[in-house]
């Protein structure tokens, strides 16, 4: 697949992956940095969206079950291995020292950035699940990952 073909399947998803993630055409447009008009053209397969807007839609939906169907897995190592013939992984293991362990339970970790302020899940692969500004919201998350499954 070349970037050609890879933008003109991401223009034909575009308003189902929106439509997925529960977002109006003025959220989704904010969200990607497009303005309304360009998104409707987009979406009316009237134009093209350019390779920034593509990567900007994989990176931000990249959990998106209709462009992980569409492209047979991670739309962002698609789009990595088009753009530079290979993919690179985040090395997760080098970024510790901006972490700090809130909490762990049941393989998975609770953290925080100190720096930019975000908190996430850590599963037992040290690999992040979920991610907020929020603390109320990522402990909530945290504490229904780590519940004991009934045997």
């Amino acid at each position: 697949m070349d970037k050609q073909a890879f933008t003109e399947i991401l223009q034909a998803k575009f308003k189902m992956v929106r439509t997925e993630a529960g977002y109006t055409q003025d959220s989704m447009s904010h969200t990607i940095g497009l303005s309304k008009k360009t998104l409707v053209q987009i979406e009316k397969e009237r134009i093209l969206p350019n390779w920034t807007t593509c990567i900007s839609l994989c990176a931000l939906f990249r959990n998106s079950e209709v462009l992980t169907n569409t492209f047979s897995g991670d739309p962002l190592e698609l789009a990595q291995v088009i753009s530079r013939g290979h993919c690179v992984y985040p090395n997760y293991e080098s970024e510790k020292v901006y972490w700090e362990d809130i909490d762990s339970k049941n393989g998975f970790k609770l953290q925080f950035n100190k720096v930019n302020k975000v908190y996430r899940v850590i599963n037992d692969e040290n690999l992040p699940v979920h991610a907020s500004y929020i603390e109320r919201e990522i402990r909530t998350y945290f504490n229904k990952q780590t519940e004991l499954q009934p045997v």
